[in-house]
């Protein structure tokens, strides 16, 4: 399956950001993409305006994502984002959102608030309770992770033992000394480990590295983005899968686990 990781650098004006995401799907349609996946908090983003997530947020419902599905609508296309929607009583849910041309498929809710290096994402941001879906597009079954949670292997993990191929990594990893290593480490980790694809896509910008990728099941980097905008494609190969995980077959090869989630 052919997929787009679409790396751009977020608006303050979600007007904008709207209309770079329908240049984006416009582009991966006549490319024959059926899944693109795009960065987190798409609805505003300024680094100079701390309120800007709680203050922009919008429902499920709300005219971004009304938006988005709008420009999916007679296309073949799934999309997947992150956008911050309201959450009582004065912050917000940072939610991954699976996408068609009928409208929502699936919403996950970001477990791991960035509450590191100096930042701390709980000031606009409730976490998540459940562990995140599964969702089928063509014949690639694809879980969804969320920045922060790629540095957590046990999520990963459980996507995988419940049959995932790809994960989707929507991200807004912030510069520092090392991140982009950090980024390339985990990323690479957790394909590697779980003999699955990972599709992350980084927003770029003043404030945050871009380097989108996506990994093959053996930890090699298939395609990569620099720091600035660009538009990625590559496809998802399940025989790839399949060959990686007889090769290295980790996931049939683990001693402890939790019983649940053994296949």
């Amino acid at each position: 399956m052919k997929i787009a990781l679409g790396q751009f650098a977020v608006a303050p004006e979600w007007r904008a950001n709207l209309a770079q995401c329908a240049s984006l799907i416009e582009r991966a349609v006549a490319e024959g993409a059926k899944l693109l996946v795009l960065p987190e908090s798409l609805i505003a983003a300024d680094m100079h305006d701390p309120g800007i997530t709680v203050r922009t947020a919008q429902p499920l419902d709300g005219p971004f994502v009304s938006g988005l599905v709008s420009a999916l609508a007679g296309t073949d296309l799934s999309l997947i984002c992150c956008i911050a929607t309201p959450a009582h009583p004065a912050l917000t849910h940072n939610c991954q959102i699976v996408l068609n041309a009928n409208g929502l498929v699936a919403c996950y809710r970001k477990l791991h608030l960035y509450d590191a290096f100096s930042m701390k994402e709980s000031n606009d941001y409730v976490p998540g309770t459940e562990l995140p879906p599964i969702v089928q597009v063509g014949d690639i079954r694809v879980g969804l992770m969320t920045c922060y949670d790629v540095r957590f292997p046990e999520v990963a993990r459980s996507l995988a033992v419940r049959g995932a191929d790809l994960l989707s990594v929507p991200a807004a990893w912030v510069r520092g000394p090392g991140k982009e290593w950090h980024w390339e480490v985990m990323v690479t980790a957790r394909a590697l480990e779980n003999t699955c694809y990972v599709a992350a896509v980084g927003e770029c910008g003043p404030r945050n590295i871009g380097c989108s990728m996506l990994v093959d099941p053996l930890g090699v980097a298939v395609t990569r983005a620099g720091s600035g905008p660009d538009l990625l494609f590559a496809t998802v190969d399940k025989e790839r899968i399949r060959t990686a995980r007889e090769a290295l077959p980790v996931l049939a090869n683990r001693r402890f686990c939790d019983p649940d989630l053994k296949r």
